[in-house]
């Protein structure tokens, strides 16, 4: 057999290889951020990547470049502006930002929320405000690049994020980094990723948040892990192990927890004394777990689960907290949902935490910032027509006093549905107080006659309003600046059994998020699939 042609053939494939990756190499160097150089990175135009496509794009739409350019003409953008936009756009090779054919991404959400919370004014198009709110209200969502709606709302939504960070930072090279680097353009593997965020070539546009550094710190601790091989599993202990045993296995429980720096690195022993206790308690209390000290199933199973995973939940969340907004100075009410818990800070440091109840399964809580400014004692329910009709209804039909036994009343009716309220009460959801900040979604924070949810640990089971445990500490630490309040005043009103609502005299910041790790290795479960979705979307 002749095997020249095939050598040529060969010869010839490795050449074209080598100079796509030449190509590719050149494209990835013009985009990068010139070390302490941002001056002339402003200044860089972006080259177009032709290596980001549908397989390996983080958003499988694209749109043409001609649509920009119609785009850019229409609105009469400034040159700067119009520069801006196409650079995004090239160095995405025009894969879009804020949308997906599954609907608006994690992004699109995230910078909503920022957008909102910062009440920045630079764009005000309320157009563009009433799309999303539609857009993001809807449980399920199918894109397609030919909709209509979709160039449109793509690019007001990045003109949005352009003024945005014109007001963010002063310093036109940094605003050129923060626009090509926030929004992922194309995947990776979890480990090339994380190798990257590391060398610091993208911490540039790092959010000045306090979380935001621990979770770089547990990325370092896990991408090294990772980098040499893993763990190995850890068995169960075989025996319920307590405090004052001795036993070889508690030599492993401890080398286990001392490589992902849970514990003191020089203590070997074989003997559970105080410190392992201590080191378990806290470990427990970072994942969720019932804090018993000791090491059961639950323990053991944290501790196994794969370095590869914690690496990608990492990576994950690292983009999550980066749209966070920075430590305010102020008083600020934050709620992290896979977490079930209700932060309360001021001057940038925690007044207390307390327990929530968040959106069951079907039901899941948004994602969303807002400014509390109403406390509502006393409430009426005034129940979703989408719970009227599932549940009410039926109710009714099953038993004709179905009302009464629920202190209910029809207050109306509205293309054939009753508007059905539920009174004041022992008996009412909403317990004795609502708090109250004007969102799209119809979402607030609001006590429970149901005290026994709060002490479950996975606390997902209201209709997507948020459950607080302690709601009349709530009440008292954010009237507490009123002039007029005091705890007694709390009494007087309750006895009254009237609703009655309270203005604060300062509205405080709400910033809803979804995090799954955070800080200095705290983490938890993927609830509601946000992870999964993510996933898929960031890796290789």
């Amino acid at each position: 057999m002749n095997t020249t042609p095939l050598a040529a053939v060969v010869g010839l494939l490795f050449f074209l290889l080598v100079i796509e990756g030449c190509k590719n190499r050149k494209t990835a160097e013009q985009n990068t951020v010139p070390e302490n150089n941002s001056a002339a990175y402003a200044q860089k135009p972006a080259v177009r990547d032709p290596a980001i496509t549908p397989a390996t794009a983080y958003s499988d739409l694209f749109l043409d470049s001609s649509r920009l350019d119609s785009f850019i003409v229409h609105q009469k953008l400034t040159d700067a502006v119009a520069g801006s936009m196409r650079d995004f756009y090239r160095s995405r090779n025009y894969e879009l930002a804020w949308f997906a054919s599954d609907g608006p991404t994690e992004q699109a959400l995230l910078f909503y929320s920022l957008y909102n919370y910062s009440k920045d004014s630079s764009s005000g198009r309320k157009w563009l405000d009433k799309k999303l709110d539609s857009l993001l209200s809807q449980d399920s969502l199918t894109v397609s690049a030919d909709d209509p709606w979709l160039p449109r709302t793509e690019f007001l939504m990045t003109w949005r994020f352009i003024n945005y960070l014109g007001d963010r930072y002063s310093d036109p090279g940094m605003q050129r980094i923060a626009l090509l680097d926030l929004i992922p353009a194309r995947k990776k593997t979890p480990l090339k990723m994380a190798e990257e965020i590391l060398a610091e070539q993208q911490l540039v546009s790092r959010p000045p948040n306090s979380w935001f550094d621990g979770l770089v710190d547990q990325l370092k601790t896990y991408t090294h892990l990772l980098q040499v091989g893993g763990l190995d599993s850890l068995p169960q202990s075989g025996k319920k192990l307590r405090k004052g045993d001795s036993s070889p296995y508690i030599s492993l429980l401890k080398d286990r927890l001392r490589q992902t720096e849970s514990f003191d690195a020089s203590d070997t022993s074989v003997l559970f004394d105080a410190n392992l206790e201590k080191a378990i308690k806290t470990y427990q209390i970072k994942h969720g777990l019932e804090p018993d000290g000791r090491p059961g199933p639950s323990l053991v199973r944290e501790l196994n689960v794969p370095v590869a995973t914690r690496v990608r939940q990492l990576l994950i969340n690292y983009e999550r907290i980066r749209w966070l907004p920075d430590d305010v100075q102020s008083r600020m009410i934050l709620v992290n949902i896979p977490e079930f818990r209700l932060h309360v800070l001021d001057g940038g440091g925690k007044v207390f935490d307390m327990n929530i109840v968040v959106g069951k399964e079907g039901h899941s809580t948004v994602l969303f910032s807002g400014h509390m400014d109403r406390v509502t004692f006393n409430p009426y329910w005034n129940i979703p027509p989408s719970i009227v009709k599932k549940e009410i209804l039926p109710g009714i039909q099953r038993n004709k006093d179905y009302l009464a036994a629920h202190d209910m009343e029809i207050t109306g009716n509205d293309d054939g549905l009753p508007i059905v309220r539920q009174r004041p009460g022992t008996k009412n959801e909403l317990g004795r107080i609502k708090f109250l900040f004007p969102n799209s979604f119809n979402i607030y924070l609001h006590d429970s006659p149901h005290k026994e949810l709060f002490n479950m640990r996975r606390r997902a089971y209201s209709h997507g309003c948020i459950r607080v445990a302690d709601a009349p500490k709530l009440a008292n630490y954010l009237l507490g600046e009123n002039p007029d309040w005091d705890s007694t005043r709390m009494d007087s009103i309750f006895a009254a059994s009237k609703e009655e609502t309270i203005r604060l005299q300062q509205p405080v910041p709400v910033l809803i998020c979804y995090l799954t790790c955070w800080d200095n290795g705290e983490f938890r479960e993927d609830i509601y699939g946000h992870d999964k979705v993510l996933e898929k979307k960031l890796f290789l």
